[in-house]
């Protein structure tokens, strides 16, 4: 089923859209809300460098009608509101299509997550033209179950590996290990685990934000001297490995 990320553009006037504004360094993440016609309920964390400014400017918004806080540590507040304007949770009603929780917002741009038929994304989209909300569309990728990215056969092998402390660090099982108690060959088990792991991490990667190839080639430079070698010298200084992973007995 397709799998949609909006990154929709508040109009002035909503309580989130103001506030994360004013406060352009401060994170809103919306736990969990519930969407009525004329209000809305909403439990939401809050991370800034000046959380009690923004709760105050939260508590003088005409469009919040109760600001609690739940909790607090540091630059950090767990926060439930009511507001009398929840455009985003109203367009999804209307569309018949939930928007996927956690909801972050910042500087006035919230990333709504959705997955449903074409027809149902299209329909949020034309409640929020209505209601005035620009929207961009990140990326559509199609969502997949995972337990379908898995034969039965390469389930099993995963969950008794793990059961028996192969992915512990250190180890609490080998490679023959786990193969002896399925009942298979080593050669087997090794190959069968490569691809499991191959599956896995893919549709991990899938899922991370995409980052230049100059990032890496910043990164890879910091770690070596100006002629492209290592550094030796502060690879001499580090603590040996106590227990290298490896995959035999």
């Amino acid at each position: 089923m397709p799998q949609a990320r909006l990154l929709v553009d508040l109009p002035d006037g909503p309580w989130i859209a103001d506030v994360s504004r004013a406060f352009p360094d401060a994170g809103f993440r919306v736990l969990t809300a519930v969407p009525d016609e004329s209000a809305g309920f909403a439990l939401l964390r809050l991370t800034a460098r000046d959380a009690d400014a923004v709760l105050a400017a939260m508590r003088d918004h005409e469009a919040l009608s109760k600001v609690s806080v739940m909790a607090r540590g540091d630059g950090v507040a767990t926060v439930r509101i009511e507001t009398n304007a929840p455009l985003l949770l109203v367009a999804a009603k209307r569309s018949g299509l939930p928007i996927e929780m956690p909801l972050d917002i910042e500087n006035g741009v919230a990333e709504v997550d959705v997955t449903g038929e074409h027809e149902r994304v299209a329909a949020l989209g034309k409640r929020f033209d209505e209601l005035g909300l620009e929207y961009e569309v990140e990326r559509v990728r199609q969502r997949v179950d995972p337990v379908r990215l898995l034969t039965d056969r390469q389930q099993e092998l995963l969950l008794t590996a793990v059961e028996l402390g192969y992915y512990d660090v250190p180890r609490r099982s080998t490679l023959t290990e786990v193969a002896d108690h399925l009942g298979i060959a080593k050669s087997t088990c090794s190959e069968t685990l490569q691809r499991v792991e191959r599956t896995v991490v893919r549709e991990f990667v899938d899922d991370l934000p995409n980052r230049p190839l100059e990032d890496d080639a910043d990164a890879a430079g910091a770690d070596t001297g100006a002629d492209g070698g290592a550094d030796l010298d502060a690879e001499s200084d580090a603590e040996p490995a106590t227990s290298p992973q490896t995959y035999h007995s």
